[in-house]
């Protein structure tokens, strides 16, 4: 799984966890958002993890947990 996430641009790839399980992940990619996902959609070892994952994600529409990522507009940044 890191080297399919590798392959397809993912960098900088963290997951937080609140103590009631709310998860919030992030990662930079050197590819545009919407490629990085495409790019990990197409991969065998994403499809597996996603059906592994899924019980452990509450999606409104029933889809995969990658189905629901959006890209969010940062606001702020501070070096």
């Amino acid at each position: 799984m890191k080297s399919a996430l590798t392959k397809h641009g993912w960098k900088n790839y963290s997951l937080f966890m609140r103590s009631d399980g709310l998860m919030f992940g992030y990662f930079e990619s050197t590819k545009s958002f919407s490629a990085s996902l495409k790019g990990m959609s197409n991969e065998e070892i994403n499809k597996e993890w996603q059906d592994l994952m899924s019980p452990y994600f509450e999606i409104p529409d029933g889809s995969a947990p990658d189905k629901s990522m959006i890209e969010l507009e940062e606001v702020f940044h501070l070096d």
